[in-house]
């Protein structure tokens, strides 16, 4: 596989937290501007914002979690040459399901469907990391 086919599915992922960290960036700054949010009422890191703007915020934080070992597996099979068409299929049915979830989440917020989405990914990375051992132990 060549670094650009095991990095494609990576940038996107981090192409989705930028894109949310701009969209929390606005809706924040859109509440300050409006005066609907005081900045005596956020200074501490009070939980003060309105509803769509923390929605908007927690969404980014999650980009933080479940896709964290995405960059960790494939900060590690890359310079071991261990990154294969497998592990970059999944890569990408990976960042479609954080897509997916993060899509839900901006937008109706329907947990179900959230869960599931997030559920999958979940999945998928946990197929990824026992593959990915199993690949390294027994080779």
């Amino acid at each position: 596989m060549s670094v650009q086919m095991v990095l494609l599915p990576v940038f996107v992922q981090v192409a989705l937290t930028l894109a949310l960290l701009v969209a929390m960036v606005g809706a924040r700054r859109a509440t300050l501007v409006s005066g609907e949010t005081k900045i005596r009422d956020i200074a501490l890191g009070e939980p003060n914002w309105p509803k769509r703007t923390t929605q908007i915020g927690n969404c980014y934080r999650n980009q933080f979690e479940l896709p964290v070992l995405l960059y960790a597996l494939i900060a590690i099979a890359l310079p071991l040459r261990r990154a294969d068409l497998f592990i970059v299929l999944m890569s990408w049915v990976f960042v479609v399901t954080r897509l997916v979830h993060a899509g839900v989440f901006v937008t109706s917020n329907d947990l179900g469907r959230r869960s599931t989405a997030w559920i999958a990914g979940g999945l998928v990375l946990l197929l990824m990391w026992i593959y990915f051992a199993l690949k390294m132990l027994l080779l």
